[in-house]
């Protein structure tokens, strides 16, 4: 966890980062669905906050959470200007069009 968090913030983070590793393998989540399953409704935006302070040697599958669209928010990239997120959810074979998942195929719990 990024030095940056306070101890309740980082309570908080390991309840989100608890459901995000739940979150199976070929299926996505929204961010407000995660905040909710964490018991922190109306936290979505933390759930972000948490994300994009995620150490880049986590094994936590960030890649898994996108927005209630189903559209990729966090602009990681590669070194060949790639978006991350994008290849690691085909990789799983996840579609993703025009920046985008369909959220009733591969959503989780849906």
């Amino acid at each position: 966890m990024a030095d940056n968090f306070s101890k309740s913030t980082n309570e908080l983070a390991v309840q989100i980062l608890s459901v995000i590793a739940q979150i199976p393998y070929g299926k996505v989540a929204s961010y407000g669905q995660i905040a909710k399953l964490a018991g922190l409704p109306r936290h979505a935006r933390l759930v972000g906050f948490v994300l994009k302070n995620l150490d880049n040697t986590s094994d936590i599958p960030w890649y898994r959470v996108i927005n209630s669209q189903g559209k990729i928010s966090l602009p990681k990239e590669n070194e060949t200007g790639e978006n991350l997120q994008q290849i690691k959810l085909m990789q799983e074979n996840v579609p993703v069009i025009n920046g985008k998942v369909d959220l009733k195929k591969y959503g989780w719990m849906q």
